[in-house]
């Protein structure tokens, strides 16, 4: 099995390592020091369940690489829309697009059935862009329920969790699936494939729509944020907002608020994604992750007051901070 991890940071190094663990062909594409040191000296990967250290193919040239079997995208979902002369040069007519992004994916209503079946999300799709980029038929979506980190260049830490899950837009058990699972599993981590992966988005999305923005807001950690009645009233007002617009699409994640913000609370002094890309001035991901929901929300009529009001003033600090 061959295998292109566009975007080789800290989850997409994390997994080309544990793939190439398992024995199949990866090529991670990456740039600056993170490429010259996957070059010089592989990835080092340090865990709580055991270090280890692989050295896969590095380039910042997917042309070099050729088609593959499957491609991880483990770059944001901001970045998705330019994506596409790097990733043609990896596709045969049976290459699969794994999309390892938080919040709602370009593909949510491929393949789904109802009434919405097929509608394009303007928030995470302007205008087709991302259709176009990543065909909708490759899409195979992906949930990640691990924490890592870069350390040093070509260096991984691993903190927590190492669970991807897997599905296809329409439901089924998928042989392509199954065999990018399998190799998953072969590498040390757990990929199950979900006949419902829509409901894990929506559980994942319940903290990302509602602590990533506020912590930008706040400048605070998920601990702080869960400690402090304020913003834990209002976290939970927007998780309320978020369900219940999961609910109008006939998505009924099966866990409670409570139990959510407990795990968020566990975490620590953690800094969200979102907090992270502010302070080094970098694009946030706020489109996938709560303007997403907001249009979800006026296409069902669901009301969600507070994620508007936030997503409106994070908007705001969005603009401020997109690099001239």
């Amino acid at each position: 099995m061959k295998v292109a991890v566009l975007g080789a940071g800290a989850i997409g190094a994390y997994v080309g390592a544990s793939l190439c663990r398992a024995g199949a062909e990866v090529h991670l594409i990456a740039r600056g020091p993170q490429l010259a040191a996957l070059r010089e000296n592989g990835v080092r990967v340090l865990s709580p369940r055991g270090d280890f250290h692989t050295h896969p193919n590095a380039t910042d040239d997917p042309a070099q690489v050729g088609p593959v079997d499957h491609v991880f995208l483990g770059i944001k979902a901001t970045g998705y829309a330019h994506a596409g002369d790097l990733v043609r040069p990896l596709l045969h007519e049976d290459t699969t697009l794994i999309a390892a992004q938080n919040g709602i994916p370009w593909w949510y209503f491929h393949g789904l059935k109802g009434p919405y079946e097929g509608r394009r999300i303007e928030s995470v799709d302007p205008g087709g862009a991302v259709t176009r980029a990543l065909p909708l038929e490759r899409a195979v979506g992906c949930v990640v329920y691990a924490a890592t980190e870069i350390e040093s260049p070509g260096v991984v830490r691993h903190l927590e969790g190492t669970r991807f899950s897997i599905g296809e837009p329409d439901g089924s058990i998928s042989t392509r699936c199954t065999e990018f699972a399998d190799a998953m599993v072969a590498g040390g981590l757990k990929c199950p494939v979900e006949p419902d992966l829509r409901a894990d988005i929506w559980i994942k999305l319940m903290g990302n729509a509602s602590f990533n923005p506020l912590s930008v807001l706040a400048r605070a950690s998920l601990a702080a944020m869960c400690r402090h009645p304020g913003t834990r009233s209002v976290v939970t007002a927007m998780m309320e907002e978020t369900l219940e617009v999961a609910a109008r699409l006939g998505c009924h994640p099966e866990i409670s608020i409570e139990r959510r913000l407990a795990g968020a609370e566990r975490t620590g002094e953690h800094k969200t994604s979102t907090l992270q890309d502010l302070e080094r001035g970098r694009p946030m991901e706020l489109d996938v992750l709560l303007a997403a929901v907001v249009e979800l929300a006026d296409l069902t009529g669901a009301e969600v007051p507070t994620l508007r009001v936030v997503a409106a003033i994070t908007d705001l600090l969005n603009q401020q901070v997109q690099p001239t």
